[in-house]
């Protein structure tokens, strides 16, 4: 995977879309749904020509770009700070488990094998993702902690919904570390990272 800007801009705005349906799901219940399957969809892309292609096209992450470019110019978002950064956190933990990854392939491949029979956004696959997550990126730390009304968090398709997308997250994550982020990237390309999401977002206005 190209170490560029471009490339760390479309896994970072990944991670934020996928942090910020979390929330969302979390706090209301309901996310936007096409937004919610390019981040599912991203887990089935292992071998994608390029960044923007597991996503479909730079269009697909106009949510999670116009969050970046928030974040980078003015930091006030403290939660969606906190998803973002556990999930970096996390993904480096998981990418020295070698056991945890080739779970994680044979998973996604075996949901890959089924998605004529479930879509991506079928509550099968997703509970499927759901379990994938459970069983690999739970037994790590730091754990996750999402807040939200209770009321959505205790419903188990919610939680599935979650999960799933936390798994999303992860794959993101994964896509950040291969383009050459790391700890201090954030702070040291700051304004790299900012103007590139701003021509970014220019490119598909």
């Amino acid at each position: 995977m190209p170490q560029t800007d471009h490339d760390r801009v479309i896994a970072l705005a990944a991670t934020m879309q996928a942090a910020d349906l979390v929330r969302s799901i979390a706090r209301r219940g309901q996310a936007n749904s096409g937004d919610a399957e390019i981040c599912l969809g991203s887990l089935l892309q292992i071998d994608a020509p390029s960044s923007a292609d597991i996503y479909g096209g730079i269009l697909h992450l106009q949510a999670g770009l116009c969050l970046l470019e928030q974040q980078l110019q003015n930091p006030r978002d403290m939660e969606l700070t906190r998803y973002v950064v556990t999930l970096l956190r996390l993904e480096r933990r998981l990418a020295r488990r070698n056991d945890l990854l080739l779970l994680l392939r044979n998973g996604i491949e075996d949901i890959t094998r089924n998605l004529a029979h479930f879509p991506i956004g079928h509550s099968n696959t997703i509970a499927r993702f759901a379990d994938l997550y459970l069983k690999t990126l739970s037994t790590l730390s730091p754990r996750i902690m999402v807040s939200g009304d209770p009321i959505h968090l205790n419903n188990s398709e919610n939680a599935n919904r979650i999960r799933a997308l936390l798994l999303a997250g992860i794959r993101a994550a994964i896509l950040w570390r291969q383009s050459g982020g790391g700890r201090l990237t954030l702070l040291l390309r700051r304004n790299a990272l900012l103007r590139e999401t701003r021509q970014l977002l220019s490119d598909i206005a």
